[in-house]
């Protein structure tokens, strides 16, 4: 027997549930279907430590582009908290400790850091005009993104010299020009290689857009952490779309998509049964390059093109091509730590301010690019860089009131440069990367990690790592990339046609009843529901 709905969401990710709480408020007949016995996708909370009461934000980790409309619109229940602390990255000049730190909201300290770290004010100088650039076209295009798609023309002026810098040529071009500290330069370079293998010249400009999205979340660019770990944001989502009467089925595999563009059926598996269900609409919360599948395209191209220019061009399906065929490839390693106390620093800078924002790791200006020929040329970087922070100095909550009391910390490291491909052969490259990480960070601590580390009921130190084919194997990203693709600009070519509501929000698929709802969709990266709001409102604005 067919069942029947106005719309069937494909993946019960956060994105997911935002589009279904959307539409089941409008009063449409929503059903969703996610594969894992629970919902929340890459935003949610674990327990990987054996007999220890300590919830881990798995995969994601901190919420930037989460508009506060979203959170408005749909009553969500979820507390997201500043860090004082922007960042802090030690450094050894002539064999002596020092960090530059910079504060969340910039004051004394950071410019004193700035002049003891580079030796003059000239680089702290460059630092604020430089962000107050990029600020100003945050202020401009964070309104557009739960707008229809705006033209670039329409930005471009409103933005000034900074368009040309962070959209018209490679990223590394104003980095090098604009500041001349390798640390510094560093610094700033790390906001466009998050999950993005690339160099800072690359020719794609994908990690131009990496670094926008990274600097205009609501406007600012912060990254915020959620109170009870990313597994509490989604849950409060779910719980919205419940309560506006959407059906959300879990352990639902869904096997195959049939659209005629105006009426569409969906195949799903549940347990041992084989289910359809009819609908006007088809959203998709997975990647683009398994939506292909599912459509009956084609497979996704199993040999990643890290030379292609994919996802340039709104409509395109993030990093996946017009019609999602090219596979994508995540680049990152992820580990999570409990530590029994935070591990002191050479430098002598208060590791309860080192550690509450991002730590950068190795990821000077030149050993960044040094890590990306290495891994361009297969090898695993001989210095791996990467960035943690530590939730619990922000927010205790996830952790026990035990572990509180004994002073027990979580610290999160994401590791850049690092391709799928280098993972792709057994052989112990995974814990190699794991060591050439640690190292790099115990090479600032005057207290080795590996001596903090908690251990589990079972005597095991608490560390999990996660390469991009733990994340594919785990949550069906193909490849492991965290965006599903290569992010696109957030506005539309000033030639672009726009022919349909889908097109005009950025989730169109080429199919007219099928689109877009997850990271997949253009301005979808990142936790941020963008793209399920997006994706709702092209719907609605089908039947209006």
């Amino acid at each position: 027997m067919t069942e029947r709905y106005d719309t069937v969401v494909v993946g019960g990710g956060h994105n997911g549930l935002v589009a279904a709480a959307y539409l089941a408020r409008a009063g449409l007949r929503t059903l969703v279907l996610e594969r894992l016995g629970h919902t929340g996708g890459a935003a949610v909370s674990e327990r990987p430590f054996t007999g220890l009461d300590a919830r881990i934000s798995g995969y994601s980790y901190l919420v930037s582009l989460l508009p506060r409309r979203i959170i408005d619109d749909l009553g969500l229940r979820v507390e997201l908290r500043s860090r004082a602390t922007a960042s802090y990255t030690p450094v050894l000049r002539d064999g002596r400790p020092a960090g530059l730190l910079v504060e969340r909201e910039p004051g004394p300290a950071t410019e004193e850091s700035f002049r003891v770290v580079t030796g003059s004010d000239k680089e702290y100088a460059a630092w604020r005009e430089f962000y107050a650039e990029t600020a100003r076209l945050a202020e401009r295009v964070a309104p557009t993104l739960l707008r229809p798609l705006p033209r670039a023309r329409d930005l471009k002026t409103a933005a000034g010299p900074i368009w040309a810098d962070l959209v018209d040529r490679p990223v590394g071009e104003v980095i090098e020009r604009r500041f001349r500290d390798d640390t510094v330069r560093g610094v700033v370079l790390t906001d466009a290689l998050i999950g993005t293998f690339a160099d800072a010249y690359d020719p794609s400009l994908r990690q131009n857009r990496c670094f926008l999205y990274h600097v205009i979340g609501n406007g600012t660019g912060e990254w915020r952490v959620p109170v009870g770990g990313m597994g509490a944001v989604a849950d409060v989502m779910a719980h919205a779309a419940r309560v506006a009467g959407a059906d959300i089925r879990v352990g639902a595999t869904v096997t195959k998509i049939e659209s005629d563009g105006s009426a569409a059926e969906v195949e799903y598996r549940s347990g041992d049964d084989e289910r359809r269900v009819a609908a006007r609409w088809v959203l998709s919360g997975v990647a683009p390059a398994v939506l292909t599948g599912l459509l009956g395209i084609g497979p996704a191209d199993p040999d990643p093109d890290p030379d292609a220019d994919a996802g340039a061009g709104a409509g395109a399906g993030a990093g996946a091509g017009a019609d999602g065929r090219r596979r994508p490839e995540g680049a990152q390693l992820k580990i999570n730590l409990l530590v029994d106390r935070l591990p002191r620093l050479r430098s002598g800078v208060d590791p309860a301010v080192a550690f509450a924002g991002t730590f950068h790791v190795a990821e000077d200006w030149s050993r960044l690019r040094r890590a990306y020929d290495e891994a361009a040329g297969g090898a695993l970087p001989t210095v791996v860089p990467g960035e943690l922070y530590c939730h619990t100095l922000t927010d205790s909550s996830i952790l026990g009131p035990e572990l509180v009391r004994r002073g027990w910390h979580t610290l999160t490291y994401f590791g850049l440069q690092l391709p799928a491909r280098l993972f792709a052969d057994a052989g112990g490259v995974e814990e190699e990367a794991v060591r050439r990480a640690i190292a790099a960070l115990d090479e600032h601590l005057v207290d080795p990690i590996a001596d903090c580390l908690a251990r589990d009921a079972e005597g095991r130190p608490c560390l999990e790592s996660k390469t991009p084919q733990d994340v594919e194997h785990a949550l069906g990203m193909p490849g492991g990339h965290i965006f599903h693709g290569d992010l696109s600009w957030p506005w539309l070519n000033d030639d672009q046609p726009v022919e349909s509501s889908a097109e005009a929000w950025g989730v169109a698929t080429g199919v007219p009843n099928v689109l877009l709802c997850g990271s997949g969709a253009v301005r979808g990266g990142a936790v941020s529901g963008i793209g399920g709001h997006n994706a709702a409102m092209a719907v609605l604005a089908m039947i209006r």
